[in-house]
């Protein structure tokens, strides 16, 4: 009986490991694999206006830029869309989590306007670009500094760049801010952005699936580990942010749910150097620009302007 009674209990536990190594599977899988899972469809007011500034961007004349990543391991490409008026003013664009450079027409076509060049890679794991696996903008941070050493090379020393991201991609350019940048980088605009993927991730477990943070991240982050190339645990916005000096307009919608209202807070109290807060009212996740595309376009052109002249 004691010894049926054992293979039972191990038996059960057993079980228990299986589902628990298949939850975490399914997580990285979810989470990290490309087009492994969709974002569904944008709100309308979104995908009207997209779809027509997509039209433009397809018709609008531009290069594609080839880059390797920093490990020299995927080869990934940009559009490059030059200003009507030749400029030595650059835009560069970090597009959202499962999206593309494409995804971004509308604030490529709003800078553009603006009279900058703009350039909008394709992540790896993205559009164009190889790659297996979306790293939530902390192994992109460093790809887009092989993008800013093409830039500078190709256009001049004399380049002066800002840096815009939605969503994912604002978590990019806010990691990308606690590194080494060239001295070209004068300005950051961060849309959305999540404080860490840690973060971002525990937030979507417990709202999609219900399920508790710990002891599942993890446990998660050691078997993505090996196919991501990093501990996610260590991509962390907020972190990087403590050594930026350069001057950032954090922007968030109020009724964000997807990446929480909360985290641009802890970015922006965080950022070292200038910095401005905007909070839009009412706005979903993403959906800022697609609200009052005439004040975000006046508010970001102006912060963008006061810091690259």
């Amino acid at each position: 009986m004691k010894k049926h009674r054992k293979k039972i209990i191990i038996g059960v536990i057993g079980l228990l490991l299986l589902i628990y190594v298949g939850v975490n599977g399914y997580l990285v899988n979810y989470a990290f694999v490309r087009d492994s899972a969709s974002l569904g469809a944008s709100a309308p007011k979104k995908a009207e206006l997209l779809k027509k500034d997509q039209a433009w961007l397809t018709q609008t004349k531009q290069q594609t830029w080839t880059e390797k990543s920093a490990d020299g391991k995927l080869t990934l490409k940009a559009r490059y869309v030059p200003a009507k008026k030749a400029t030595n003013e650059t835009i560069v664009i970090a597009h959202g989590y499962r999206e593309n450079s494409l995804r971004m027409a509308s604030y490529i076509r709003m800078f553009h306007d603006l009279g900058y060049n703009v350039l909008a890679p394709d992540d790896r794991g993205a559009g164009r670009s190889e790659g297996h696996y979306i790293t939530f903008g902390w192994q992109d941070r460093l790809d887009y500094q092989n993008w800013l050493k093409q830039l500078i090379a190709k256009k001049g020393q004399d380049s002066k760049i800002g840096l815009f991201g939605v969503s994912m991609g604002g978590a990019t350019v806010m990691m990308m801010s606690g590194e080494k940048l060239p001295k070209q980088v004068k300005v950051i605009v961060e849309d959305c952005g999540y404080s860490s993927i840690n973060e971002e991730l525990g937030t979507q477990l417990s709202a999609q699936f219900g399920l508790p943070k710990e002891p599942i991240l993890t446990t998660a982050s050691w078997m993505a580990h090996p196919f991501i190339g990093f501990n996610f645990k260590n991509g962390s916005a907020t972190e990087q942010l403590k050594q930026n000096k350069l001057p950032t307009l954090f922007i968030h919608g109020s009724k964000d749910s997807f990446v929480p209202t909360e985290m641009v807070y802890e970015n922006y109290q965080a950022s070292a150097g200038k910095k401005e807060l905007w909070v839009v009212k009412g706005a979903a996740h993403g959906m800022s620009y697609y609200q009052d595309p005439t004040v975000y376009t006046e508010k970001v052109g102006a912060f963008v302007a006061k810091y690259m002249n």
